[in-house]
């Protein structure tokens, strides 16, 4: 994959995750021009807030964890990283254990944190608990996903061991985690344990 590609790839990425919530924007208020019952008034006023709200929390956590966040060298809060996690699975199926200290963090191991967490998310079609711990005297982690049915696609750990595969807008995160991971040398693994999956760097 060449670095063209892999930016494309990761735009497309973006597009496909806003395009959802924002489309349900669109919708809801394109009901709120047409309707006149209340109560159907109030529900298309939820779905656009909710919808709205979803949008700016994913916008939010791709702008940190796929974007520059910040200049060479900067360091990012756990605090705010936990805030925009938070923010990027409410509501859904999942949910979130975090007990990172309010600590800063170098900035590409702060994102390759965020980036972890997406896969260990993906890991449960069904939802469940992410787990996610991290080292007081250093950087490193270690997140465990659990969760019915949950499980790692093989294209998944082949990316994260840095093995070449033909990727679309979905399976290039991975490879961004992959890169992240060799940057920091976080010797990062993935392992699929009796009912949850272990992502651990550092």
């Amino acid at each position: 994959m060449t670095d063209l590609e892999f930016s494309a790839f990761l735009v497309s990425r973006v597009c496909h995750d806003l395009v959802g919530p924002l489309g349900a924007v669109v919708n809801g208020l394109e009901v709120l021009e047409d309707e006149r019952d209340a109560a159907m008034r109030a529900d298309a006023l939820k779905i656009v807030t909710s919808s709205a709200e979803q949008a700016l929390a994913r916008l939010q956590f791709m702008r940190i964890a796929f974007g520059a966040a910040g200049s060479a060298g900067a360091e990012l809060d756990l605090g705010e990283v936990g805030r925009l996690v938070h923010g990027l699975i409410s509501g859904g199926r999942t949910s979130i254990e975090w007990e990172p200290a309010n600590v800063q963090w170098p900035k590409d191991w702060a994102k390759l944190l965020m980036n972890a967490i997406l896969i260990a998310v993906d890991c449960m079609p069904r939802g469940g608990v992410v787990r996610v711990q991290t080292r007081a005297e250093a950087p490193g982690f270690t997140i465990t996903a659990t969760g019915t049915g949950v499980r790692v696609s093989e294209d998944v750990t082949r990316a994260l061991r840095g093995e070449v595969l033909d990727h679309d807008a979905r399976g290039v995160q991975p490879v961004l985690t992959f890169r992240l991971a060799k940057g920091v040398n976080a010797g990062l693994t993935i392992t699929p344990r009796e009912g949850f999956v272990e992502i651990v760097a550092g």
